[in-house]
């Protein structure tokens, strides 16, 4: 179709879109980093729009209300893809709670309200 993104540019874009969704701390690649979109030289975790289902993985901000960010989410995206959007929850953080294998919102540095040991 004209002026519709690739699946590659759609899943960079409902990354950004997920992202921007307040208490989403990030997105989640699944266990085996398995909940991707590959692109050439990089890869979309957490994001994974195939042509049955759109699969979002993301790590949530506790204490929040995890059924209204996930719908949150659902609703967001659906407005994006053609196809029933799945929500899932991998992990919550707290605080500045940092997790391996987790891609944290560009707006956010989990080193910033870190302080020096005295």
């Amino acid at each position: 179709m004209a002026g519709t993104p690739s699946t590659a540019g759609l899943a960079e874009l409902v990354a950004d879109a997920v992202l921007a969704v307040p208490d989403v701390v990030g997105l989640h690649g699944g266990v085996f980093g398995e909940i991707a979109t590959y692109l050439p030289g990089r890869r979309v975790e957490g994001i994974r729009i195939g042509c049955d289902l759109c699969a979002v993985h993301i790590v949530a901000r506790y204490p929040a209300d995890l059924r209204a960010v996930a719908e949150a989410v659902r609703a967001r995206v659906s407005a994006m893809v053609t196809v029933p959007v799945q929500v899932t929850i991998e992990d919550l953080r707290t605080g500045d709670d940092t997790r391996p294998g987790v891609s944290p919102r560009p707006d956010e540095n989990p080193d910033e309200n870190t302080e020096a040991a005295p």
